[in-house]
């Protein structure tokens, strides 16, 4: 009974895993799109240059035919040094040709950005006065049980209560503390070795998302600030514009990041094979294994062991035991360390 019981959970646990990563992708095509139909400002008209007329001047006197002749030729002067000037300008770059089957995926915390980016927000939400002391002490304990206490078959509370503390909030209103919040703490913690890495795949004429368990429209921000294509995200229920507290399926963790990717690919027409993903946690198996190419960046070490066996390409941007303090324990997920945080701020602040 006990055999059969577990097997019914991780069949609704792969359910909720799908249901997410569909959300998932269908969010970050919708945002995608809406990010690049704004339409720009208004130009203002091309002012057409009257006709040039000539204009008699009356003379007191003789014309100086010698100062005349001397213009003239500073002229044609100046006019074959300009024309020298345009034939040695080098010729623009050509457009870059689209590359429209490979992509890249990223991992945002301690791949992308030094710690977690849910961490960062809610240091934001909390010195804003977001949360009481008893919410974000019950959202951690909560999330630490889901994460840690081996309790992910339980897909009941932790995930109904995952990102309750935005509930009754307008997707407006936490867009716009997105973005104060990214420029006060996210801006600085970007690693400039894995930002090169993206651009690099954008010079390719490859797109780039981010793939991440923050919500959605954090996610999208961050991608829109770093100039990628957009992000997955974990997809938070909304109702005319305002947060319900629930989610869409699950946390965008785990094997969720992997159905994800393959639904945005189907989406977007990609052939994974010619696709590269990177990550540092060992949670991101199940995208990394998807894909033609995995790299792992500042890995975990369980994603350090299976990187060696696999011969996927490691790279890591921290030393010694500047690795130690800087990395997030993977295992517990952008909402235990969120919540955690943000209770200890608001602990301490008491």
């Amino acid at each position: 009974m006990a055999l059969w019981r577990g097997k019914d959970k991780n069949r609704e646990l792969e359910r909720l895993a799908a249901m997410a990563g569909e959300a998932s992708a269908e969010a970050a095509v919708s945002l995608g799109h809406a990010q690049t139909t704004i339409e720009d400002p208004v130009a203002e008209p091309d002012v057409v240059p009257e006709e040039p007329q000539q204009v008699a001047a009356e003379l007191d006197g003789p014309v100086d035919l010698e100062t005349s002749e001397e213009a003239a030729e500073q002229g044609k002067a100046a006019a074959e040094a300009a024309e020298k000037l345009v034939l040695d300008e080098p010729a623009p770059p050509e457009p870059l040709k689209p590359d429209l089957t490979a992509a890249a995926f990223f991992d945002v915390d301690n791949t992308m950005m030094m710690g977690a980016s849910m961490f960062h927000f809610a240091r934001g939400l909390a010195a804003r006065k977001y949360f009481t002391t008893s919410d974000l002490a019950g959202f951690a304990w909560q999330q630490v049980k889901f994460r840690v206490g081996g309790s992910e078959g339980d897909v009941g509370s932790p995930r109904e209560k995952a990102l309750s503390f935005v509930a009754g909030r307008s997707v407006e209103e936490l867009n716009q503390l997105a973005e104060e919040i990214y420029d006060e703490l996210m801006a600085d913690k970007i690693w400039s070795g894995t930002k090169a890495l993206a651009q690099m795949h954008l010079d390719k004429g490859q797109r780039v998302w981010l793939v991440t368990a923050t919500p959605v429209e954090l996610a999208n921000m961050i991608a829109r600030r770093l100039g990628l294509t957009g992000a997955l995200g974990t997809v938070a229920e909304q109702h005319d514009g305002v947060y319900t507290g629930r989610l869409v399926g699950d946390l965008l963790h785990g094997r969720a990041k992997a159905h994800a990717v393959r639904a945005l690919a189907a989406k977007e027409g990609l052939n994974l094979k010619r696709c590269t993903a990177y990550s540092d946690s060992l949670n991101d198996v199940p995208m990394l294994s998807i894909v033609g190419a995995a790299v792992a960046i500042n890995p975990d070490t369980g994603l350090r062991d299976i990187a060696r066996q696999r011969h996927w390409e490691i790279r890591d941007w921290r030393t010694g035991r500047k690795a130690a303090k800087i990395g997030v324990p993977s295992v517990l997920g952008a909402g235990a360390v969120a919540g955690a945080v943000a209770a200890g701020l608001a602990y301490r602040k008491r």
